[in-house]
């Protein structure tokens, strides 16, 4: 299974997708599959503003908690009440239906920095 396209990708495995000034973020197949079975996901709050490299919140499992960074300075304009209700979203889809938050960024180029999918990859197959 490859990574969406439409999509870029920390060494940390976030994945960003912007659709004009809002950013979805959320964690790779590849984090999904390390992680195993996650049973929780808290986010900061709608209204949080956060740095570029910041903690948006952490995803445990069975295994690990792990934190979710941000590569984009903005403010969390959403936060997936339905991943923080069924953390197993983030295993069975984690790039639909299990996304985490959404930001809102006034410079979107920092994503120009980040891994396109077939870079991402390459360094962390799935499968």
């Amino acid at each position: 299974m490859s990574s969406p396209s439409t999509c870029r990708y920390t060494d940390s495995h976030e994945w960003f997708h912007a659709e004009g000034d809002t950013v979805t973020v959320g964690i790779t197949q590849f984090a999904a599959n390390e992680l195993t079975d996650i049973t929780y996901v808290g986010m900061k709050p709608a209204g949080t503003a956060v740095s570029s490299g910041a903690s948006l919140g952490e995803v445990e499992s069975v295994k690990t908690t792990s934190d979710i960074y941000s590569a984009l300075t903005g403010t969390i304009v959403e936060v997936n009440a339905a991943a923080t209700s069924d953390p197993s979203l983030l295993n069975s889809d984690p790039f639909g239906k299990g996304w985490l938050v959404k930001l809102k960024v006034s410079d979107t180029s920092a994503l120009d920095r980040l891994m396109d999918s077939a870079t991402y990859d390459a360094k962390h197959p799935v499968g």
